[in-house]
């Protein structure tokens, strides 16, 4: 039951590439963004889209997999977990972003699959 503790599902489309960067141990890194939709009936009865955009980090052999099939408004699902961080920018402010560890991904467009296949 400890990994219902921290866990996350989502499907939804990358609103960018991933940008790729590999650390002084060479271990790669992908970082994205990705859009989630709702949608619902208003009282007035018309259809509401509600979009929330998440910030993704992959980490190793995940990040691999991100870089080969994640495309920018490609449909794919991710299972991960929650992480805040908390830094200074340049200007000394205090900044603070939660980001979802991705650990697992599968692409849901075929057309993805198959060209990353070949």
């Amino acid at each position: 039951m400890t990994t219902l503790r921290n866990s996350v599902k989502l499907i939804g489309r990358p609103g960018n590439d991933p940008e790729m960067k590999s650390t002084a141990n060479n271990r790669k890194m992908a970082r994205f963004r990705m859009a989630t939709n709702e949608y619902y009936t208003n009282a007035k009865g018309d259809r509401v889209n509600d979009t929330q955009w998440h910030s993704l980090i992959a980490w190793g052999k995940t990040a691999e997999i991100v870089e080969k099939l994640v495309k920018k408004g490609k449909e794919i699902a991710i299972e991960g977990k929650l992480t805040s961080r908390v830094w200074e920018d340049k200007d000394g402010n205090k900044r603070q972003i939660v980001e979802v560890v991705v650990n697992e991904i599968q692409v849901l467009e075929k057309a993805a699959v198959e060209e990353a296949a070949s």
